[in-house]
């Protein structure tokens, strides 16, 4: 990514908040064949030194991405959205667009078929926890196994990552507050949690 100093997020406990909030990533692999390319959502591993994630493929994108056999990367696109000079209100007419997002570089390692069934029945218990009557690969384990083996699981400790915060740090605070102001009612750009976001930096 582009490298702006001020946009530059280096906290690595912020990239995990990132990752935590906004866990649909897509993974990018330089292959043999060229660059594959997908899609999956991803689980932060709290306990876990550094910044590590798990998740599974289905198959065969295991073996597209030829994964194990070298680096991957891994984008993770938080809240973003069009910003239109004509809310700055200074004769400002170039546009832009506040992103939050993170590039993580690691280089997969597989699981086994039990790990990846436990990582399998965390990721739903993770996602369902919120709902009234959760569902869990407990209901029915037998049918939950023969499902998993059509998936690879994967965890990814990270060995680096580059990510910015755009979020109009270049502009003075007046301006700052009308660009909230309209992503948070704006009829054609409204990006409310692009606007909580610009407000939790704001206000650090």
């Amino acid at each position: 990514m582009r490298y702006t100093p001020s946009y530059v997020l280096d906290d690595p406990d912020e990239v995990r908040r990132l990752i935590r909030e906004n866990p649909w990533a897509t993974i990018v692999s330089g292959t043999a064949n060229g660059l594959v390319a997908s899609h999956y959502p991803i689980v932060l591993e709290e306990e876990a030194d550094g910044i590590s994630i798990v998740s599974h493929v289905g198959r065969p994108d295991e073996e597209l991405h030829e994964l194990g056999q070298h680096e991957v990367l891994v984008i993770v696109q938080g809240p973003h959205g069009y910003v239109s000079p004509g809310w700055y209100g200074t004769g400002d007419f170039v546009p832009t667009w506040n992103h939050v997002t993170a590039h993580l570089y690691g280089t997969p390692e597989i699981l086994s078929d039990e790990e990846n069934f436990r990582v399998l029945g965390d990721l739903v218990d993770h996602f369902e926890s919120r709902m009234p009557e959760p569902m869990s690969l407990d209901i029915d384990e037998q049918s939950a196994r023969r499902i998993a083996k059509g998936t690879v699981g994967i965890r990814i400790r990270m060995t680096r990552f580059d990510a910015r915060r755009k979020l109009s740090q270049n502009k003075r605070p007046e301006v700052v507050e009308r660009v909230i102001e309209r992503l948070e009612n704006d009829p054609n750009y409204a990006q409310p949690a692009l606007a909580e976001e610009m407000r939790r930096v704001h206000g650090e």
